[in-house]
């Protein structure tokens, strides 16, 4: 007996659904150009710089200036931290108050110049950020705020019982060249210039290829992983940064004051922190600025007179704050930014990428891809033990180029976890492999990926919010170079234009390049697996893991992802397929390797498969 296949007709019984069309491309007459986009903020940037010619504007205004944009350094970082790498903390306050210290202790115990101070402030912050970063960072979700509370609880703590540390007076002033920033009106230009680099160094970084990364942590650390993103290394980098911002800030406030005292780095500054991201909407620098403008222009002349009018003492603007925060949440849970730029998004969102010719040679390098036949994938022996279960007992495969190899079995068989084990997810507990010459025993699922092992997910995962074409860029993380600082400087143009090409192309391969611009995470479940596997192909892979690539498709959408598999399987690619579509596995692979209660129960051609009786046995229960 063999297992019986349906007719090919069968793939197109189900009538063809259309997916919804995507959106009106912009015709040239509908394009805003490019010098009318930066109209708007070069428009703020001068409106700033003629804040302190207003006649009448009183000193107590200008010092409510300068703390708005001393708060939107910090509320910057938060963009960084929270807005893009998805991390909650609550402890912001705690590096202002390092850097404020650092530059204190700096210019009134060691005599130094406050720009030496600066440089301590940035230095004593970033370690800082480093220190708490290795020791928090491995926790998740709101583990990680809590933790960054306790740290910045127990900041405040020590530095209210060392002696001498309390409050430090008598700050010297700023002073460059002969011009001295003693005044608030002088300081504010102080800030600003600071606050202009701050917006164009995280726009830079956001921008560029670590912000991609950044973001991709947001899909979830086993996705970026795949991709070959360090996601540990990649969170520290937000955590830093936003730490060496918070030290500047506090750095201008120390120098703003003349003086520093520890109940200014409490934990109510650091929820204010995260209040002003909240309100303004973290995950847009914009969203920084507005809100730390809002919240200083209103909480700052509120505070003084709000417990005497409700006849409280303590601190009840907290509460106060809280409750605005619960109703900005239900009103706009993205913040007030996303909400004022709606009516003028064509104005204010950037161009939307286009595919670009590039010149001969700038290409982006491929992998030399071994010739039809050779070798590229060999494991043998995996064994994984669960506590008392084995999971998997003693299964090996071979994957050769051109070839595509399927791992089936029913429910419960072991394929998942031996799909784990080939990327790298789990460590097998016996068992060897090799990926091209380099074994495969403990390597990080990143550093299979930079080897040439591209993978995608029973569970499609893609970032939230980002486009199709921002989400196939992710896979091209591995083939750039440029890191932090070419990115906060802008210098990494060459090599985006080169990696966005790429990007372009494998839309294009998959057939998506319609679809481009529209949020992946909306598209059918076919499309967004296609947009996985675009993802994957950028990393120039030389095997290809599929996850379930069949489950939950249309006849028709599983009709073109054979095609696409055909295609990729001629242009030398090794394929292992994870399937429970017996159809689909039949007809599309090479080779495939039965599992049946966590071993190794057949290999084969599909033909030999089909007429094997432990198969036939394993999935029909014996019935002959």
């Amino acid at each position: 007996m063999s297992i019986a296949l349906p007719h090919p007709a069968a793939l197109l019984r189900e009538p063809p659904r259309e997916d919804p069309p995507p959106p009106r491309q912009p015709a040239p007459s509908d394009a805003v150009p490019a010098s009318l986009r930066w109209l708007l903020p070069w428009t703020v940037l001068f409106l700033a710089m003629l804040v302190p010619m207003m006649p009448g504007l009183s000193a107590g205004w200008m010092l409510l200036l300068c703390q708005a944009g001393i708060a939107a350094l910090v509320v910057l970082g938060l963009v960084v931290l929270t807005g893009a790498a998805g991390l909650g903390a609550l402890g912001q306050a705690m590096f202002v108050g390092i850097g404020a210290y650092a530059s204190a202790l700096a210019t009134t115990r060691w005599g130094l110049s406050p720009w030496l101070g600066l440089g301590a402030a940035l230095l004593s912050a970033g370690m800082a950020g480093a220190l708490v970063g290795a020791v928090t960072l491995r926790l998740r979700r709101h583990y990680l705020a809590i933790a960054t509370l306790a740290w910045n609880v127990a900041f405040v703590f020590l530095l209210g019982r060392v002696e001498g540390l309390g409050h430090l007076e008598k700050l010297p002033p700023v002073v460059f060249l002969t011009l001295d920033f003693a005044t608030p009106w002088r300081f504010y230009a102080l800030v600003l210039a600071a606050l202009v680099a701050a917006v164009a160094m995280t726009s830079g970084l956001l921008h560029g290829r670590m912000g991609r990364a950044l973001h991709a942590l947001r899909g979830g650390s086993r996705a970026a992983e795949a991709l070959g993103i360090n996601s540990f290394h990649i969170r520290m980098l937000a955590f830093i940064y936003a730490a060496v911002l918070a030290g500047l800030a506090g750095w201008l406030q120390a120098h703003l004051d003349r003086g520093v005292s520890a109940g200014s780095f409490g934990v109510d500054a650091s929820l204010n922190y995260l209040l002003m991201a909240v309100v303004g909407g973290s995950a847009h620098i914009a969203g920084a600025l507005l809100g730390a403008a809002l919240w200083t222009a209103l909480h700052a002349p509120v505070q003084p007179w709000l417990p005497p009018l409700l006849g409280t003492g303590g601190d009840v603007d907290l509460v106060l704050s809280g409750g605005l925060l619960l109703l900005l949440l239900h009103v706009a849970p993205g913040g007030l930014w996303p909400l004022l730029r709606h009516p003028f998004r064509r104005w204010l969102a950037p161009p939307e990428p286009e595919a670009a010719v590039l010149p001969p040679g700038e290409t982006l390098p491929a992998r030399p891809h071994p010739r039809p036949g050779a070798e590229l994938l060999r494991a043998t022996g995996l064994r994984k033990r669960f506590g008392g279960v084995l999971a998997v007992d003693g299964v090996g495969l071979t994957v050769k180029a051109g070839e595509i190899v399927g791992l089936i079995g029913p429910n419960g068989a072991g394929k998942s976890t031996t799909f784990d084990l080939l990327c790298g997810v789990i460590p097998p507990c016996g068992g060897d492999g090799v990926l091209l010459g380099q074994p495969l025993r403990r390597a990080a699922p990143r550093r299979l990926a930079a080897a040439g092992l591209a993978r995608s997910f029973q569970t499609v995962h893609l970032v939230p919010g980002l486009t199709v074409f921002e989400n196939v860029l992710l896979g091209t993380h591995l083939r750039g170079r440029a890191g932090v600082l070419r990115g906060m400087l802008g210098l990494d143009q060459r090599e985006e234009a080169v990696l966005h090409a790429e990007a372009w192309r494998q839309i294009d391969r998959v057939g998506l390049t319609p679809y481009a611009h529209r949020i992946a995470c909306q598209l059918p479940l076919g499309r967004r697996r296609l947009v996985e596997i675009a993802r994957a192909l950028c990393l120039d892979p030389a095997v290809l893991l599929l996850d379930e690539p069949a489950a939950g498709l249309r006849p028709r959408d599983r009709a073109e992802l054979m095609d696409l598999l055909d295609d990729l399987r001629r242009d030398g690619l090794g394929l292992v397929l994870v399937e429970h579509d017996m159809d689909f596995v039949m007809r599309l692979t090479d080779r495939l390797v039965v599992m049946n209660f966590g071993t190794e129960l057949a290999q084969g051609t599909p033909r030999e498969i089909r007429r094997n009786p432990a198969v036939i046995e394993a999935y029909l229960g014996g019935v002959a």
